[in-house]
């Protein structure tokens, strides 16, 4: 844990010293919230409703476990290019935990994230977005779903970490982190009901581990727009959340270090 917690803050210090790596990760998500919320929320159906501020307290979680998400490309391009310039093989020549440097990879990501997190929910606070829209909900709730959220982002990070220790350059990383992000996160309850996708498509989007999460969050929320749908995680979506995301940490994990302690850099 202590070397981990020294891989940390290296990445944290590299990350202050080059600021821009913040701020565009925090332009992006809020690109998408005015996007979506201004430009398709008068043409969005949620629950038989066309209105806008419905669509808008429908999208946000989406919104929030998409940004998430999208950490996973950031970290695997990170360790990329940390392999790319030999400092993988320095650090694996000193007397430290073999899986400490991609633990610490990755919450120094989390961090980042949560920071991109708390902006961002105070942008969608400002576009009008309100916890507890068409349920009640508190204080608690809110937090165990931006929880639920980090988690899904610290999962997903070490799916970045795999893919970034398996190429050979940062920016075939951020290629790779990307490609299969699109689907997993639009086939899925984010952005539509998934109950308006193709017969086929809706097992697919009920089944998402990213879909378990938002329906979670916009229950625990408040939030209109929960799926109807007898799939098991879209019944008990906080459950099925918290197994989906502990599971994906423990099977990428134990394959990133494996790969870490074979790769060349």
């Amino acid at each position: 844990m202590n070397d981990s917690l020294v891989i940390a803050r290296r990445n944290l210090i590299r990350m202050s010293r080059i600021p821009e790596m913040i701020l565009f990760g925090l332009i992006q998500p809020v690109m998408f919230v005015i996007l979506f919320t201004y430009v398709f929320g008068g043409s969005m159906s949620v629950g038989g409703s066309t209105d806008p501020d419905v669509y808008k307290n429908f999208l946000m979680a989406g919104i929030f476990a998409q940004t998430v998400t999208f950490a996973t490309a950031g970290a695997g391009a990170g360790i990329a290019d940390d392999m790319h310039k030999g400092l993988i093989d320095r650090f694996r020549s000193l007397p430290m935990a073999r899986g400490a440097v991609l633990t610490g990879r990755t919450l120094a990501d989390l961090v980042q994230t949560a920071l991109t997190l708390l902006v961002l929910a105070i942008v969608a606070l400002i576009i009008g977005w309100r916890p507890g829209y068409e349920a009640p909900t508190n204080f608690g709730k809110v937090m165990a779903g931006f929880a639920l959220l980090l988690l899904l982002g610290y999962a997903f990070t070490w799916i970045g970490a795999l893919i970034g220790l398996s190429v050979r350059t940062p920016e075939a990383a951020t290629s790779g982190g990307l490609i299969w992000l699109f689907p997993v996160t639009f086939i899925s309850n984010a952005f539509v009901d998934s109950s308006n996708l193709p017969g086929w498509l809706q097992p697919v989007a009920e089944w998402n581990p990213f879909s378990a999460t938002v329906q979670a969050c916009r229950k625990l929320f408040g939030d209109p727009g929960l799926s109807p749908s007898d799939a098991w995680p879209m019944q008990y979506p906080v459950w099925a959340s918290l197994i989906y995301s502990v599971l994906i940490v423990a099977i990428f994990r134990t394959l990133s270090v494996r790969k870490y302690r074979r790769a060349n850099g």
